[in-house]
């Protein structure tokens, strides 16, 4: 097989049909976008999901002085109810569970409260309408229901609390924008298949003549197939790398430069090295969808 005139065969489709190749660039460039931030999405919310889940904890408010829930009509909690509850944590059944427990008093909570609004802010309390709180750190957080499930409704206990599950709508919201990533770069991806599939067609349209002189002298289908599947790919490559620059531009001055210095209470993001993964499967979607998109084309119009 002559490669060069392949080569040349594919330049020249290039040439002719450049405005549908510019499409074809600009489309595979937007779908693969999509899809390059969905997949980082994607792992922003696992990389966060693992950390967080690895630091949740679960909360056992002892009523307080100036507690209204059911469990804490009789006052605050007594030291026989605290003892109760500390006991309940190192039994047998709720041990193997549990790897730390942290027991704040009434006076340390409320000095946790000074040092996170200030006096003025919080003077309006008294360390006895603060609760006194058991720190539950698991084994596997996601066993969280077990404490709670052991704890709830208990008198002296006013709230038990899985500080994952008030994480749970982040990670929702997350993966809902994730979806809608992936269904508009599903929608781009479709177009930049047709849109592939016609600059094919017209291409082959135009050089008919070429194709017909080809045959005459017998060259067989695989040689006239080649450049046009050439022409797709290389459209669908240079707008995969335009994809991949966007992508490492995004996460270089969009998550490094501007978001890990603007949202402190997220402390885990995906960076380059996330990105670098990313990279070579955009180059190998928009290469191997033009390349099925180009072939499958050609030889429909062949075989017409």
């Amino acid at each position: 097989m002559r490669f060069g005139l392949i080569w040349s065969e594919a330049f020249s489709g290039l040439r002719r049909n450049a405005s549908m190749v510019i499409s074809v660039v600009l489309v595979t460039f937007v779908s693969l976008t999509f899809v390059g931030a969905a997949m980082l999405m994607q792992m922003q919310i696992g990389t966060m999901r693992a950390f967080w889940q690895d630091r949740a904890q679960v909360q056992i408010y002892l009523c307080a002085s100036g507690s209204t829930a059911a469990t804490c009509t009789a006052g605050a909690a007594t030291d026989e109810q605290i003892q109760a509850v500390e006991a309940k944590l190192e039994s047998p059944a709720l041990s193997p569970l549990i790897k730390e427990i942290r027991f704040q008093t009434s006076e340390e909570a409320y000095q946790d409260l000074v040092d996170l609004l200030g006096e003025d802010e919080a003077s309006f309390l008294t360390p006895e309408q603060v609760s006194a709180t058991f720190w539950v750190r698991l084994v596997d957080p996601t066993e969280a229901d077990a404490i709670v499930e052991a704890f709830a409704g208990a008198e002296g206990i006013e709230e038990v609390r899985d500080q994952l599950e008030l994480l749970d709508p982040l990670f929702s919201a997350l993966t809902v924008a994730t979806y809608i990533a992936v269904g508009i770069a599903a929608l781009m991806l479709i177009a930049a298949v047709l849109l592939i599939a016609t600059t094919i067609r017209l291409s082959a349209f135009a050089r008919r003549r070429e194709i017909g002189i080809m045959r005459l002298v017998g060259a067989s289908n695989r040689f006239i197939q080649t450049p046009f599947i050439l022409e797709g790919v290389f459209a669908a490559l240079i707008g995969a790398i335009l994809a991949s620059l966007a992508v490492l531009a995004g996460v270089r001055f969009g998550v490094e430069g501007y978001l890990q210095s603007r949202v402190a209470f997220v402390t885990t993001w995906v960076g380059m090295s996330e990105a670098a993964v990313v990279v070579p499967v955009l180059l190998a979607i928009g290469g191997v969808l033009a390349a099925l998109s180009a072939g499958f084309a050609i030889r429909r119009w062949l075989r017409a």
